[in-house]
């Protein structure tokens, strides 16, 4: 499979997604995620969509080129924010064999979020195993400096 990269639209949603989202405004799933720049360590921050599964929480990224994923597979160490709730992270990145359950959720309970995924609106749960190579998952895991 050809790697996907976001539509170009997100580019213009985004600043008012994440103005939004400061605010504590928006969809309750809908978060931003602070990682660290990979080249230039700089503080880079994206909205995405938390997903809850067995008392879990997860991100997904419906791109696997996303340049969020890049970072957090570098610096895994994030901050999770929506209006004044912050809270630093870990994200630990879930093995390929895991990530169906969670993609059907994410399919499932997250407004729109079929349409980020290479899983049809009308495809089986099987659909979502078959296509966890192409949509990296992260656990968030709470992180306290020592």
């Amino acid at each position: 499979m050809q790697r996907r990269r976001a539509p170009r639209w997100l580019k213009w949603i985004n600043p008012i997604n994440r103005f939004l989202l400061r605010r504590g405004l928006g969809p309750a799933p809908q978060h931003l995620l602070t990682t660290t720049g990979r080249q230039t360590g700089t503080p880079r921050t994206t909205p995405v969509a938390v997903v809850e599964v067995d008392g879990e929480r997860y991100v997904v990224a419906g791109f696997n080129a996303s340049d969020w994923v890049a970072n957090a597979r570098a610096t895994p160490r994030a901050g999770l924010r929506r209006g004044r709730q912050a809270e630093r992270v870990e994200l630990v990145e879930v093995p390929t064999d895991q990530r169906g359950p969670i993609l059907a959720r994410f399919a499932e309970s997250i407004r729109g979020g079929r349409s980020f995924l290479t899983v049809a609106s009308n495809a089986p749960r099987s659909a979502f195993d078959a296509a966890a190579p192409h949509h990296p998952v992260f656990r968030l895991r709470p992180y306290e400096r020592a």
